[in-house]
């Protein structure tokens, strides 16, 4: 039986986002089979909010100065990672309410399509070209993303808030607290910077900067 790992993500986390493919890749390589999940991130409780106008001009904040240069080096950092692999990332404009982009992945995954969603929400997003706020809009992601979408527009008010809703709760009762989160065999992981050592534990063989980083056994 193929086993699996348990991936939350959230569609404007700029981490997760760099974090799909090399995610994808280990699965190609490991053979195990990644089970997608939303986590929707209440960014306001930790690093405030904040809206900026077409000019890049902030018209409305409440952030901490502390707060800004966590955003800001974020952001810095991101970016270098995406310019690295030809990804464009802009920042975003205000705090999204990515709900509904999250119980669009939440259909695609009862449909045993939630990786193909992901092309159709991440990379748009990042462009700013996509209303993760527009129920039309994020239905038009789930077609493109060739997704039966009789009964989704139902679906995203009823069963699959309740779902949303339930999920986002045991997920964070379990201690999730941020994305990409990476559950694998019930050890639980943050970042993609993980995805070496993840891979260890799947494979069982140590990566090359294992001795690096301490985690090689010292026979000497």
């Amino acid at each position: 039986m193929t086993e699996t790992l348990t991936v939350y993500v959230d569609v404007k986390s700029p981490y997760a986002y760099l974090a799909i493919e090399p995610t994808r890749r280990l699965a190609r390589q490991t053979g195990v089979k990644i089970d997608w999940l939303p986590y929707t991130l209440d960014i306001p409780s930790y690093l405030g909010s904040a809206e900026v106008d077409e000019t890049g001009q902030v018209v409305a904040q409440d952030r901490s100065e502390h707060q800004w240069r966590r955003v800001r080096y974020s952001y810095m950092d991101v970016r270098r990672y995406a310019n690295l692999r030809g990804l464009t990332i802009k920042g975003t404009r205000k705090i999204w309410d990515s709900s509904l982009a999250a119980i669009a992945i939440l259909w695609a995954r009862e449909k045993g399509r939630a990786d193909a969603i992901l092309d159709q929400l991440f990379p748009p997003f990042w462009r700013r070209e996509l209303d993760i706020e527009d129920r039309g809009v994020i239905e038009k992601c789930v077609y493109a993303a060739g997704i039966d979408t009789e009964g989704f527009g139902y679906w995203l008010d009823g069963n699959g808030r309740t779902l949303h809703d339930d999920l986002r709760a045991k997920a964070e009762a379990a201690g999730v607290f941020g994305v990409p989160w990476y559950i694998w065999q019930d050890e639980v992981f943050w970042g993609r910077e993980a995805l070496p050592l993840i891979r260890q534990r799947i494979t069982g063989e140590l990566p090359d900067w294992a001795a690096d980083m301490g985690l090689a056994q010292d026979n000497g």
